[in-house]
């Protein structure tokens, strides 16, 4: 069976005392209530403060960043490279998230481009696929992410394709309270990784494809139980210690 993994998006929150404590609660919590063997844990702070939570993180925490720049040095003003966030700490990073999408133009190339980056800094892309409620609704769920995911991979050899997490994020339940059902969520995991079987047998067998989309403790155990669910991307719940703990927990116990 895969790993599970919990990963923790904290999006554009936080201050350095609060950080602190969350951290802390949420080590407290995991030392407790989670087996370390059954689940990885990993949260994705804004990037002023990776140091900070990997400096408390220590090794049962993975940190990672939200975003970043697809050139590696230059004169990108407010941009950060992945040889950056490397020195910084990170482990991995978030490539293509929805907001990133649709908030501040991240295309289709851009996020191919931002997954090679990452690569050749030794950073784990999670590579973040999902459709808007329109395209549901007009029944385009599956080709949307297939092709997000084709084009985000399709200049990837086979090894560098084993080397990413992917993550089905329905825009529409993206901070709204409103969660795919558990058998939505599946048709889409097993869909994407009929998808990666094409590309590589192994490959599609040991991927971790997480969900994220209004994930909560209430419904993260029936989500998690299914075949292809390997885990969550955490958004509002992994600010809450006992909620974002609790999630972990369900994961572990899949």
């Amino acid at each position: 069976m895969r790993k599970a993994l919990v990963a923790g998006n904290w999006k554009m929150n936080g201050r350095a005392k609060v950080n602190g404590e969350l951290v802390a609660q949420v080590l407290a919590g995991l030392d407790a209530q989670v087996d370390s063997d059954s689940v990885d844990v990993m949260v994705f702070p804004p990037s002023l403060y990776i140091s900070q939570v990997k400096g408390l993180a220590g090794k049962e925490i993975g940190v990672g960043a939200q975003n970043l720049c697809e050139f590696a040095d230059g004169a990108f003003t407010g941009e950060l490279s992945a040889g950056m966030l490397s020195d910084a700490g990170c482990n991995a990073v978030l490539v293509g998230h929805s907001e990133r999408r649709s908030m501040f133009g991240d295309s289709d190339a851009r996020v191919a481009a931002k997954v090679k980056a990452a690569l050749a800094a030794d950073l784990t892309p999670v590579l973040c696929l999902g459709e808007s409620l329109e395209q549901r609704d007009s029944g385009e769920a599956l080709n949307v992410v297939a092709e997000q995911l084709r084009l985000a991979t399709e200049d990837l050899t086979v090894e560098q394709i084993a080397r990413l997490v992917f993550a089905y994020e329905p825009v529409w339940a993206i901070g709204t309270g409103r969660t795919a059902t558990p058998e939505q969520a599946q048709e889409v995991h097993a869909y994407l990784r009929g998808q990666l079987q094409q590309v590589d047998a192994e490959v599609a067998a040991k991927a971790r494809i997480l969900y994220g989309g209004s994930c909560n403790p209430a419904n993260a155990a029936e989500l998690f139980a299914q075949a292809d669910i390997d885990g969550g991307l955490i958004g509002g719940a992994s600010l809450k210690a006992n909620d974002f703990v609790a999630i972990c927990q369900a994961a572990g116990a899949r």
